[in-house]
């Protein structure tokens, strides 16, 4: 708790004096700044014709930073001795593996309130030179997507910016994360976008896939619990995560994750229910009429199947479960869009 304290009060001083001279196209870890500003900056260079996208992925960035040149670059605007002695000593704290301390000779302890400011400190010299060359970019962090109008353009500037880092910062791309490529093949904070001339944003592959994987720890997690108390925990996941991806403008993902998410749900019951003279009565009490709740209730199939099959459908449709308060993330986007 001492640690963070001091940490955050060195933040305090050393951030208004850093911030205002900060590129305008740095958004990470920036007071009036954030990943929707970049996303949003981001498709506005593709749709200026910018169609190509340099991004670059710095190869363990927090594990790799050197001390004497973040220090050197502090040093540039902080002249107090016995601050920046305090800073090394916070870079250079050892870490525990195993329950043995080891020294810290490079890198940032991540998680820290001024591990932030320091890592914008250092690559606001990536970000100088960038500018200096008339190039139009976005970095949040150590991610930074550069965008051009040829590929030819894009090859010449991956090799020449990867040169700087190494030779003025000490810092390694990494070749196999990094590529040059049109900006719908790519990634950035989460999102992805269309090949349209006037592109629109969408949820990018990947965070549709970590998002079902949250939802399957839940489902494991939560063996036992009644259905609300599911849904309960879902929702906590699911509002921060639409909260996060409203700008999306491809809403198909969102309908296809809820159809998911309810299916997820009447397999969990079906499973729940157990014996076929169970789930006929359970399907009876949701409107099924009896020889039809018996035939379903004695299919044999499993329960991902039946939680798709027309009669679980009909016994818990959409209705059953906006009742029981789950998060729809297609509704929830419309909401976003009219009140926008």
């Amino acid at each position: 708790m001492v640690d963070r304290l001091i940490q955050q009060a060195l933040y305090q001083v050393l951030s208004p004096i850093f911030e205002p001279d900060f590129s305008e196209s740095s958004y990470g870890f920036r007071p009036g700044r954030s990943a929707h500003q970049a996303v949003l900056k981001a498709r506005q260079y593709v749709a200026e014709g910018r169609r190509w996208v340099v991004d670059m992925d710095l190869e363990k960035f927090f594990d790799r930073v050197n001390h004497d040149i973040l220090m050197s670059r502090v040093a540039r605007r902080v002249s107090d001795k016995r601050v920046l002695r305090l800073i090394r000593r916070y870079l250079q704290a050892g870490l525990m593996v195993d329950g043995a301390v080891s020294q810290r000779t490079e890198g940032t302890p991540q998680g820290g309130p001024l591990s932030p400011l320091l890592s914008n400190i250092l690559l606001d010299e990536l970000d100088k030179e960038l500018e200096s060359r008339g190039h139009k970019f976005c970095r949040y962090a150590d991610d930074c997507n550069i965008y051009v109008r040829s590929q030819q353009a894009g090859e010449r500037v991956m090799a020449s910016v990867s040169r700087f880092l190494g030779k003025r910062l000490r810092l390694k791309v990494n070749k196999e994360k990094s590529a040059v490529a049109r900006p719908w093949e790519r990634k950035f904070l989460g999102y992805t976008m269309t090949w349209h001339k006037e592109p629109r944003l969408k949820v990018a592959a990947t965070s549709v896939k970590r998002l079902k994987a949250k939802v399957r720890v839940i489902f494991r997690e939560g063996k036992g619990r009644s259905l609300p108390q599911v849904i309960k925990e879902l929702n906590k996941l699911l509002q921060g995560w639409i909260q996060y991806f409203r700008l999306a403008e491809v809403k198909g993902i969102f309908e296809e994750l809820d159809q998911w998410l309810r299916r997820k749900l009447r397999g969990r019951l079906w499973r729940q229910w157990k014996k076929p003279f169970t789930r006929a009565k359970e399907l009876m009490k949701r409107g099924l009429d009896k020889l039809r709740a018996w035939q379903s209730a004695g299919n044999g199939r499993g329960a991902w199947w039946n939680a798709a099959a027309k009669h679980m459908n009909e016994a818990f449709p959409k209705l059953f479960f906006d009742r029981m308060g789950l998060v729809s993330l297609l509704d929830q986007m419309r909401r976003f869009q009219l009140s926008t």
